[in-house]
């Protein structure tokens, strides 16, 4: 059926294959099946129990893999299932499960690595889309067993399909900030730097919400610091809506000496906190170079990030809410920005 649907498509599709241990199907009423050699079998030549796909065998084997997996790593982590862990934990791949997932990261050009298809997955126009997408991009296709889906997406709900991407490539701070405010004072952009900095926020689809803020009210970037934060993971590329492809993200070693930095390169560092001293309606800074930061919902901003902020803006929201989350507080300052911005 998958080859059918490739056929379609204009030129056809070269990179379909099957990866590794997945079964060739000998018909569709029939079970799936290692491949059979031609000639005399050899005696050992048949699999394993534990090899077959269809067998009892196989199914426990492939838990107590999982489990010796997991073990190992010391627990997934529930907000961002489909990572995978390299060296000092950090991820090296990621995968965006299922269909409305793939598809939409596929129309937003997330950069990907293989598109993952079960074996007779059922067939929607989401399924053929993507199929086609990455045929187009030249997405290597592979038809995969279900308990290898599974495998991948940690037992996550996956609907036949799995995208794997590769490893974020983040920005250096200090570049991305020097490189936007010499493109701002030649003229190259029409709005003066903004960018949006996070300080101990940990929940990637704070992350993405926030990279779709900064998207949507015409932000440069955003930065986090490369220790004890969120970075860009699955979770955050699906929130992100497929903005994270268009706003950059850049990674600080120290928080707090790249905002001293962009202070120096003449873009005001302001914080986010419900006992500011400026009301975000009266700021005054909105139409020059600004970093806007902002901490987690729990802990507010670190100590020594307060102390380097120019200003510390609260929102004015009824006294019934205690506060904001994260992404919120920041697509609330932003608009407020580009409003004063566009009534300049």
């Amino acid at each position: 059926m998958i080859a059918d649907v490739l056929n379609t498509i204009k030129g056809g599709i070269h990179g379909q294959q099957r990866s590794p241990g997945c079964q060739e199907q000998e018909g569709p009423h029939h079970r799936n099946r290692w491949p059979r050699s031609k000639g005399p079998r050899r005696p050992g030549s048949d699999p394993k129990a534990e090899d077959r796909e269809y067998h009892k065998a196989y199914k426990s084997k492939q838990l107590a893999e999982r489990s010796a997996a997991k073990r190992a790593a010391g627990g997934a982590s529930r907000s961002n299932p489909g990572a995978r862990s390299g060296p000092k934990g950090r991820a090296t791949e990621e995968v965006v499960t299922g269909r409305n997932s793939v598809v939409e990261a596929l129309r937003a050009g997330i950069p990907a690595k293989a598109l993952h298809v079960a074996i007779r997955i059922e067939m929607d126009d989401r399924v053929k889309e993507s199929l086609k997408l990455a045929a187009e991009r030249g997405i290597p296709l592979l038809e995969t067993g279900k308990p290898e889906l599974d495998r991948m997406t940690e037992d996550a709900v996956h609907q036949g399909l799995v995208l794997q991407i590769p490893p974020y490539e983040y920005q250096d701070a200090y570049d991305l900030a020097e490189e936007t405010v010499a493109k701002w004072k030649k003229g190259y952009i029409p709005n003066a730097p903004l960018f949006v900095a996070l300080d101990g926020i940990t929940d990637p689809r704070n992350l993405g919400a926030i990279i779709r803020s900064v998207s949507a009210f015409s932000g440069h970037g955003v930065i986090v610091p490369e220790r004890r934060s969120v970075g860009v993971t699955a979770s955050a590329w699906k929130t992100s809506a497929g903005a994270a492809v268009r706003v950059p993200v850049a990674r600080a070693s120290n928080l707090n000496n790249a905002l001293k930095q962009f202070k120096q390169m003449g873009i005001f560092v302001l914080g986010l906190d419900g006992d500011g001293d400026v009301s975000l309606p009266d700021l005054s800074l909105a139409t020059d170079p600004v970093c806007i930061v902002v901490g987690s919902e729990g802990k507010g901003l670190s100590r020594l990030v307060r102390e380097n902020c120019d200003q510390i803006i609260s929102i004015p929201i009824d006294s019934a809410m205690e506060s904001l989350n994260a992404s919120m507080a920041v697509g609330i300052s932003l608009y407020e920005v580009s409003r004063q911005r566009a009534a300049k």
